[in-house]
């Protein structure tokens, strides 16, 4: 009796299991069952204008950058400015010796009254001798003297008041001015020095308001926004006119705009780049010379611009590429072309067109043809916000 009470438990432990087995089958999408469709967040393209923007690197320069030189040789006596401070066009600079050339004036004015004198004279003389000959009581030879003598007499004058114009400036000239306002640099002889003419640099005077920002465009970049304005999809600013904003190397954007001024039409063999400059105003000299900044330009704008986030777009083996939901509520893998960033978003400039559904959200847990239940993300987040307390 002990053996079919023991065969019927172990028959019936048996079908037990085997129930058992069926059921996790077919709820784990086995023989009788199906997985899920997996749920994901979508967007809608529409194609809307959006502001184009873009960025290299560039370094500020002076807009005037200029050697300082003595006009005249002399002893440099003072030096009048501090050593990177601020100076103001006409500010002296430096002092030389005035000594000499207040002698050289001197001399200059006493050769001019001698002169003036002198054509006095040679004028006197041929006004006493013009009657004279007209009575042919003096010979043509000591009249044409006479004449001569006071032709020669006003040439001399002239003369020596340009040898005291001359001197007169190279006295002002040992007064070394300023050429321009803006920020000294370091003065390179001192004081007690022979300065032996305009051949020896004094300092120099570097302008900085406004300040020029120097960058290069790539070529490819020149050709690309050509290409894109003539196909409509970028309109540029009227004359190239870019509204440009740097960023400091502390990740400090600077508070006022330029606009780009110049820009090269020559393509550099070396660096592949035109160059390009950026006026902007520096009243308080917070840019300096020589810094290294990031150079955003805008003004131009797309006017028909396609938007996703970049979390939406994957690597694949062909390129990136994104999933849209098809009529089946497939997932569909799509390559696309991308631009520039804008903000968190990609600028998709070929693969998408109006009314695609775009995953954005899920993208991990699907694959190509894999069934989706897709939402979209602009409802889920008004939602999501009158959810909260």
């Amino acid at each position: 009796m002990r053996l079919p009470s023991l065969l019927a438990a172990l028959l019936s432990v048996f079908v037990a299991a085997c129930n058992n087995s069926s059921g996790k089958t077919a709820a784990h999408g086995g023989p009788g069952g199906g997985r899920p469709p997996a749920a994901v967040s979508t967007v809608t393209v529409q194609p809307k204008a959006v502001l184009a923007s873009f960025e290299y690197t560039g370094q500020t320069a002076g807009s005037r950058e200029v050697e300082v030189r003595a006009r005249v040789k002399g002893i440099l006596l003072a030096r009048n400015f501090t050593e990177g401070g601020t100076v103001k066009q006409g500010q002296s600079l430096y002092t030389i010796d005035r000594a000499p050339f207040e002698a050289a004036l001197a001399k200059a004015q006493a050769d001019l009254a001698g002169a003036q004198a002198r054509r006095e004279q040679a004028k006197r003389n041929a006004a006493r001798l013009r009657p004279l000959y007209a009575e042919k009581a003096v010979s043509q030879k000591d009249y044409d003297d006479a004449v001569s003598a006071e032709a020669i007499g006003e040439a001399d004058v002239k003369a020596a008041q340009a040898r005291l114009v001359e001197a007169r400036l190279d006295l002002e000239y040992t007064r070394v001015e300023a050429p321009v306002s803006g920020i000294a640099g370091r003065s390179l002889p001192s004081e007690g020095t022979y300065i032996s003419g305009p051949e020896v640099l004094l300092t120099r005077i570097t302008q900085v308001n406004p300040i020029w920002v120097n960058f290069g465009i790539p070529d490819a970049d020149r050709m690309r926004m050509r290409r894109e304005a003539e196909a409509g999809r970028l309109v540029l600013p009227k004359g190239g006119r870019f509204e440009v904003r740097v960023k400091l190397a502390d990740g400090r954007v600077y508070e006022r705009t330029g606009w780009l001024t110049f820009s090269d039409v020559r393509v550099s063999g070396q660096t592949g780049t035109s160059d390009a400059r950026a006026v902007i105003d520096n009243p308080d000299a917070q840019l300096r010379p020589g810094q290294f900044v990031s150079v955003t330009l805008s003004g131009a704008t797309r006017p028909d611009a396609v938007l996703i986030p970049q979390r939406a777009v994957l690597e694949g083996p062909q390129g990136k590429f994104v999933y849209v939901v098809d009529d089946k509520s497939t997932a569909q893998a799509r390559p696309v072309e991308l631009g520039e960033w804008a903000g968190s978003d990609w600028i998709v400039t070929g693969g998408l067109q109006a009314g695609d559904r775009v995953i954005i959200d899920g993208v991990m847990r699907i694959g190509p043809g894999a069934p989706v239940q897709a939402t979209d993300a602009s409802d889920a987040q008004p939602a999501a916000q009158a959810a909260k307390p």
